[in-house]
């Protein structure tokens, strides 16, 4: 039976981190044109005011205006990056 530890265990990693992955980490509320990831059609958000970034532990930032989301950043990371991130605590 121990032969298949390692297997259940790294599925176990794969399902907590997948879960890690969906919280938040950090939540901004700005007008700030000068994030990292802003882009020059990104700038063009703050035309209808401030926006809302939320920055999850899964390595993406979801932009919301007016309760609506209107942009995401980055890509989630996903599989052995992503139990590697878990295991490591961050991205």
């Amino acid at each position: 039976m121990t032969q298949y530890d390692e297997t259940v265990e790294h599925q176990r990693l794969l399902l907590e981190a997948e879960e890690w992955a969906k919280q938040p980490r950090s939540v901004q509320v700005h007008k700030l044109t000068s994030m990292w990831y802003e882009t020059e059609e990104s700038m063009k958000d703050f035309d209808n005011g401030g926006v809302t970034d939320t920055h999850y532990n899964g390595g993406h930032v979801v932009r919301q205006q007016n309760g609506k989301v209107i942009r995401t950043f980055g890509e989630q990371v996903t599989g052995e990056d992503l139990v590697n991130a878990y295991v490591r605590g961050g991205v």
